[in-house]
């Protein structure tokens, strides 16, 4: 039976629940996808850095979503890994620490669907406008389109956690791998209308844009691609789009199989899992496929991997 503490400085994670036979496999796992993705991703991030080249505004804001990809794992990942190896009575985690993964959690998240859609609106200008693209899309502008991203993931979140922050907490176990908003708030023994009303909000908001803002861009993408005679603008488009498309339709899927099974309570490992994959199978999967999809990358790469071989 949970203990009840009021306002408790400490607090206690389930996290993955794994069989004894299987924890060092487990850990051995996440440890192989944490090390893939910090490593694919930076790669990329200096990739665009260093090669003048690719210093284009869609690779410079794609660098914000392999940079997103590093950090939403170093949140979560490192942590799970080391309660993976204690007694499930000894994972315990301080308040503050709780808040603190929560929020990198949340930025994570909603950052993902913000990159999305500034990168859906450079390669709407891109095909749609492209006479006037070197025009609209300087420099300036994509640091524009950088900082709001960030900067509306972190108002949203500020406020999402602030709501949660404001009730008094009685429960000190969290029934998650990891401590994000709803475990927090599933900790108070107060309940709030204004915390409800706002996590719709917050959720619908974040997830409606996004499925709004790609939606159109990429309607009037298709509609110009198919109006359009020219073989060159159409393939350009398909390679760079569906690039784009896959990412999103990835973390999507994740995305909605944890949000949903975080509705029910009798499908628990089932929820842990797809807020596993969630994280890993995104970081995992980005760096490839751009790496495959982008022409201009995927050439850089084999240019890096020739170099290398002439040298003695």
């Amino acid at each position: 039976m949970e203990n009840l503490t009021f306002n408790s400085p400490v607090l206690q994670l389930e996290g993955l629940v794994v069989s004894e036979l299987y924890i060092y496999p487990a850990f051995l796992s996440l440890l192989f996808a944490y090390v893939l993705i910090v490593i694919s991703n930076t790669a990329i991030i200096l990739l665009i850095t260093m090669e003048r080249r690719l210093h284009e505004p869609m690779y410079l804001l794609f660098c914000n979503l392999p940079f997103n990809d590093v950090f939403g794992n170093s949140v979560v990942v490192p942590r799970l890994m080391v309660d993976m190896l204690k007694p499930a009575s000894e994972r315990y985690i301080s308040f503050r620490d709780c808040v603190t993964q929560a929020f990198g959690y949340h930025m994570f998240s909603v950052a993902s669907n913000c990159i999305l859609m500034v990168m859906a609106f450079d390669r709407y200008v891109a095909i749609c406008n492209p006479l006037h693209y070197t025009t609209i899309m300087t420099t300036k502008m994509v640091a524009k389109l950088t900082v709001s991203a960030w900067a509306v993931t972190l108002l949203l979140v500020c406020i999402l956690l602030s709501l949660t922050l404001r009730l008094n907490h009685c429960g000190t176990f969290i029934t998650n791998p990891f401590c994000d908003n709803v475990s927090l708030y599933k900790l108070s023994c107060e309940g709030s209308f204004i915390s409800n009303v706002y996590g719709l909000v917050y959720t619908a908001v974040v997830a409606g844009c996004s499925l709004t803002t790609i939606g159109i861009t990429y309607s009037k993408i298709a509609i110009v691609c198919l109006s359009s005679k020219n073989k060159s603008l159409n393939s350009k488009a398909l390679k760079t789009c569906s690039t784009h498309l896959t990412v999103f339709m990835i973390m999507w899927s994740c995305g909605c199989s944890m949000f949903i099974l975080h509705r029910f309570s009798g499908v628990a490992e089932y929820r842990k899992a797809a807020a596993l994959i969630f994280h890993i199978i995104p970081g995992i999967l980005n760096p490839l496929i751009y790496a495959l999809q982008c022409t201009e990358i995927r050439h850089v790469i084999l240019k890096l991997l020739n170099i290398k071989k002439q040298v003695p």
